[in-house]
């Protein structure tokens, strides 16, 4: 007997009744499905970093955004001018 026993391979069959040409099948639905998710993606990240199409979309909200701002740095100017 050997002090150093060969390891033990884990089985790489896959679920028994499954034969190679349908783990293939599988594999490349899961491509197919995986291709179709990634470009999805890539239009929704187009989509949310258009920065042209969110200003006309959220305009009244820019609006009101930029007049707060705007009295906001106005107040600070003045409190300046006055200390």
């Amino acid at each position: 007997m050997s002090a150093h026993p060969e390891p033990v391979r884990p089985s790489t069959t896959g679920l028994p009744g499954r034969s190679a040409a349908e783990i293939r099948r599988d594999i490349v639905a899961q491509r197919q499905d995986l291709g179709r998710t990634v470009e999805a993606l890539r239009g929704r990240v187009v989509e949310l970093t258009d920065w042209k199409r969110q200003a006309r979309e959220h305009r009244s909200q820019l609006m009101v955004g930029a007049t707060v701002l705007g009295f906001a740095v106005g107040g600070l100017m003045m409190l300046r001018r006055r200390g």
